[in-house]
């Protein structure tokens, strides 16, 4: 299994007419490759969290980067102590099968596998990366990177650029050792640069920038020499699958929907605070990022005032006439594109922790969750932004039979259990994908 972060099946299928991947494209001559969705909201964590669990949000419990405990209205990151339920290397190993996992985002603090599980981007020791802990010291010693410092990608883009080769580089001698070096069953790697330099030279590309229009450029060929490598270091009879986890778009302005909410009424700050612990108790709504509103309900947020069924649905509706008629102030242009309740894309245990309303924007409009912002929107120094329906799956020497609009990243969990000839016992089946 191979993880492209962040790649679309566009940016695919655009760069092999340009005849820029042709590792990819002697691929694409014995295998499969199908445009499938994402999952709400599109953020790494949450997709690859329904990826390696094969269900929704509501199910595993992630649903953005940063949640919330509505009881004290406290905000924390997220991680795999949170995710409910075994993931797919767990279930693998659990019937004896010997597995590598490189870098998937949402691993992190890395849980105990039947292998080697090295964690993703959330980890912040390399000595607390790996399971076993040993691991961690082989990595050091070969100079790995669990991540770019993304924060310094907006003061200096070539700083960056050498950032991003130099840490998919050492993924890749990491991948290549452990490929080599463990008697595997099921290995998948992750490669999180892709989605990086999407980020910050998207655009870039799309404008046919004289510098780091070919450097986009050339950072994905690099990525597609190491595709070859890899597929040459498989051995034969090894089943090959790669996959995406959302798509990417030019991102024209950052929103920020809590001051929105603000300048609509639904939201009131003490005192100018930019904590969403100090949201009046007079407040309807507020949002996290991307695009998740919440109702501010008596009884589930300790500021709650929205009392009742009836003036529950009330103010979610209230909102969603508010967000469809939401523009641009300076283009006049729709920001959002859909809304959705939350009981329309969820469905588990946990829908009591989901957003109420999930916003969906329109490409190029990135909704933020900032508290304490002065403004509406604005540029910025990111310029590329995550799609739901334009993410990817390839595999090789099989047929994908799924091509519909509920496709999806969820899907792939099966897909794999099929390979493997594995079942759950607990209702997650292997699809009849391929």
């Amino acid at each position: 299994m191979l993880g492209l972060d962040g790649v679309p099946f566009s940016l695919i299928a655009e760069l092999d007419r340009e005849g820029a991947l042709p590792c990819f494209r002697r691929l694409l001559a014995r295998g499969s490759l199908r445009r499938m969705n994402s999952v709400l909201p599109c953020v790494s964590s949450v997709a690859w969290g329904s990826y390696m669990t094969g269900v929704n949000p509501a199910r595993h419990g992630i649903f953005g980067f940063v949640d919330r405990i509505p009881q004290t209205m406290e905000t924390f990151v997220p991680t795999s102590i949170h995710m409910t339920g075994a993931t797919l290397w767990e279930w693998l190993s659990a019937h004896g099968k010997t597995v590598v996992v490189v870098n998937v985002p949402g691993t992190y603090p890395p849980r105990k596998v039947k292998g080697i599980l090295i964690a993703g981007f959330l980890c912040p020791d390399i000595n607390k990366v790996a399971y076993p802990v040993h691991v961690a010291q082989d990595l050091k010693a070969m100079g790995y990177r669990i991540d770019i410092d993304s924060w310094k990608a907006r003061e200096s883009r070539d700083d960056f650029l050498v950032e991003v080769n130099e840490a998919l580089d050492r993924r890749l001698d990491a991948a290549f050792r452990l490929m080599q070096d463990v008697d595997w069953d099921f290995f998948q790697l992750h490669i999180m640069e892709t989605d990086r330099i999407n980020h910050f030279l998207w655009r870039h590309w799309k404008e046919n920038d004289r510098v780091y229009g070919p450097a986009f450029l050339n950072f994905y060929r690099q990525v597609d020499r190491y595709l070859g490598l890899l597929v040459d270091r498989m051995g034969e009879g090894t089943d090959l699958i790669i996959l995406s986890d959302h798509g990417f778009c030019e991102l024209k302005r950052e929103v920020f929907l809590n001051h929105w909410l603000e300048q609509e009424g639904f939201l009131t700050m003490r005192n100018g605070s930019d904590r969403v612990k100090d949201i009046h108790p007079e407040s309807r709504a507020y949002s996290l990022f991307p695009g998740r509103v919440y109702v501010n309900l008596k009884g589930r947020e300790a500021t709650g005032t929205v009392s009742g069924e009836r003036e529950y649905e009330t103010t979610r509706q209230s909102l969603i006439e508010a967000l469809q008629a939401f523009t641009d102030p300076d283009s006049g242009e729709p920001i959002v594109k859909t809304v959705f309740k939350r009981e329309d894309v969820y469905g588990g245990p946990f829908l009591n922790m989901a957003p109420d309303l999930v916003a969906v924007p329109h490409d190029g409009y990135d909704l933020k969750g900032d508290f304490g912002r002065p403004v509406t929107t604005m540029r910025s120094p990111v310029v590329g932004m995550h799609t739901y329906d334009d993410a990817f799956l390839y595999v090789q020497n099989r047929e994908i039979l799924r091509d519909d609009d509920r496709f999806s990243i969820m899907d792939a969990h099966g897909a794999v259990l099929a390979l493997m000839n594995v079942t759950r016992p607990d209702g997650i089946e292997a699809q009849e994908l391929l």
